[in-house]
């Protein structure tokens, strides 16, 4: 009598599933989003306009601390905001605003993944996700508050409109339009190009989208998508005429600004070869198997994604880390079709480089745990002592604990993961969440006591109380603080300095920020009467606080 094959347990089937995916992906964008501060970055620059939101100001145009700010335009401040709003109950502002990250990252995993299987087929749904998340790059920006994660889900879902133009011409170029007016709502010219080009560059490049009914729906997409994305343009125009004037003139700064030069494009390539791993390798087995086929619409849209999001970097001279978010959809769909046909040597030597690497991170993790706890290794310990000399490590037995409890269950998920075409991206995905994790919980507390102002404030909230006492109401003047600084002044103290006009303010009160200059290159009556330092090495800054004597 022979045996019926073995069916694998529910349970093991439902980790491994759709249900497994949605989980990993929720741990992935909640673990870390909380308990900490605003960071110094684009983390506090970016919370700025959200609290102006929710102070009654900048709702239309975002603005920072009572001036505007051009960056970007107001989806995801929006939508921080509400969220904020809703959250402000169980979460701290700052933390509620971030859950926009969690949101807007979700929607990209999500249209990546339904992207790719409307065109490579349902076997390229779960890597299309787990390369999305996987993206080396995405994991900390995932957890701060950034503008262009909102672009990177709205090229997604454009890419998802148009990969269904074939058989869905008019819901696909719809949907594509939307996500283009989306893309500018969150980025600006920028976020137009890089999604309303598609349309046209469709009709001409690709056979699927010549017929007349699909370049018909194109065309409407089009039109559908420069007539939204005027909608905001023109209410700004309407009621704030000047601050579109400035809108404007910021855009045209962009692109017409010097593109990048050859050794910064070399610059430019390795930021995309570390933020984009391990994709990238994956992209090239895919276009190398489908050269003789790119003109086909599930190789041709992703590519021109691609190129464009390049093109834009290159033109812009842009190389800051989170420029790169926006090529995470066309990257993930190019990998994600080529999966399935990766030959078995390629995949296991990717499964085992992801498993050796991921658990040499992991031991690193532990090991800068044990220099905070226990101050060995001696020469990690003076490294993270000299950074961060005030930190006191507050409940090591707990953090051990939750750590060791991550690590076991990381190495069962990996002892246990099926065979299949998607083990190298699953092993890389899970590895990369629970490494995340990992961190979170015995790195965080340190990090976020580098990185956070709410000390620094603090100090200064107290130095203002002596300074103010025979004038409350005395303003504080300033010679250009960082956006991060202005930002975390506002959230943490409520304070806006007045910016100095022709080198002359009648504010009683100076800040200044240690850039270059000290207090010894003003005029003589300004006398320092608070300062406080932070970070070290190349991060060292030191704000002072100072007093105009009477001469």
């Amino acid at each position: 009598m022979t045996r019926e094959p073995e069916t694998p347990p529910l349970l093991l089937r439902r980790i491994y599933g759709t249900v497994g995916i949605t989980l990993l992906v929720g741990l992935y964008l909640l673990v870390g989003l909380t308990g900490h501060d605003p960071w110094r970055g684009d983390d506090a620059v970016h919370l700025g306009p959200i609290l102006s939101m929710l102070k009654g100001e900048g709702w239309l145009f975002p603005m920072l601390a009572g001036e505007p700010l051009t960056a970007y335009p107001p989806l995801y401040y929006w939508t921080g905001a509400f969220l904020a709003w809703i959250s402000s109950g169980f979460l701290a502002l700052h933390e509620g605003a971030r859950l926009a990250s969690a949101v807007f990252v979700a929607l990209g995993v999500y249209f990546s993944a339904r992207t790719a299987e409307a065109l490579y087929g349902r076997p390229a749904r779960t890597p299309a996700a787990l390369l999305t998340m996987g993206a080396l790059g995405l994991v900390l920006h995932a957890h701060e508050t950034q503008p262009l994660l909102a672009l990177m889900a709205t090229i997604a879902l454009t890419l998802r409109g148009l990969a269904q133009v074939p058989q869905r011409p008019l819901a696909g170029s719809l949907l594509a339009g939307v996500g283009s007016a989306l893309a500018f709502l969150a980025a600006g010219l920028a976020g137009l190009l890089l999604t309303a080009s598609l349309l046209p560059l469709l009709m001409l490049l690709s056979r699927d989208c010549r017929n007349p009914r699909a370049s018909g729906a194109l065309i409407l997409g089009l039109c559908l998508a420069l007539s939204l994305s005027a909608l905001w343009p023109l209410a700004v125009h309407l009621r704030q005429p000047e601050l579109f004037s400035l809108w404007l003139s910021h855009e045209w700064s962009l692109l017409s600004a010097p593109p990048l030069s050859p050794r910064e494009i070399v610059g430019g390539l390795e930021l995309l070869g570390w933020f984009t791993w391990p994709l990238w390798p994956i992209v090239f087995w895919s276009l190398w198997r489908a050269r003789r086929s790119l003109g086909d619409l599930r190789w041709l849209l992703p590519l021109l994604s691609a190129v464009l999001v390049v093109s834009v970097l290159v033109m812009q001279g842009d190389l800051a880390q989170a420029s790169a978010l926006p090529i995470l959809p066309a990257m993930a769909l190019l990998a994600a079709g080529g999966v399935p046909s990766l030959r078995r040597g390629a995949a296991n030597a990717l499964d085992w480089f992801s498993l050796m690497s991921l658990a040499t991170f992991g031991i690193l993790v532990w090991l800068a745990w044990s220099a905070q706890w226990a101050g060995w290794p001696p020469g990690l310990a003076r490294h993270v002592a000299r950074n961060a000399p005030d930190f006191v490590l507050s409940d090591p037995g707990f953090q051990a604990a939750v750590g060791a409890v991550i690590t076991v269950i990381w190495i069962a998920l990996l002892w246990k993961l099926p065979r299949s075409s998607s083990r190298a991206p699953a092993n890389w995905a899970i590895g990369l969440t629970m490494l995340w994790c990992l961190a979170v919980v015995l790195l965080m507390p340190w990090f976020n006591n580098g990185r956070s102002y709410r000390a620094t404030m603090a100090s200064l909230q107290i130095a203002l109380v002596g300074e103010r006492a025979s004038n409350p109401d005395a303003c504080i003047a300033t010679t250009g603080l960082p956006k991060h600084v202005r930002s975390s002044l506002d959230y943490f103290a409520g304070l806006r300095p007045v910016p100095i006009v022709d080198d002359a303010t009648p504010c009683p009160l100076l800040l200044v920020i240690n850039d270059g200059h000290t207090a010894a290159q003003f005029a003589p009556e300004w006398k320092p009467v608070w300062e406080f330092r932070r970070g070290a090495g190349r991060r060292t800054e030191t704000l002072t606080l100072l007093r105009r004597e009477p001469s």
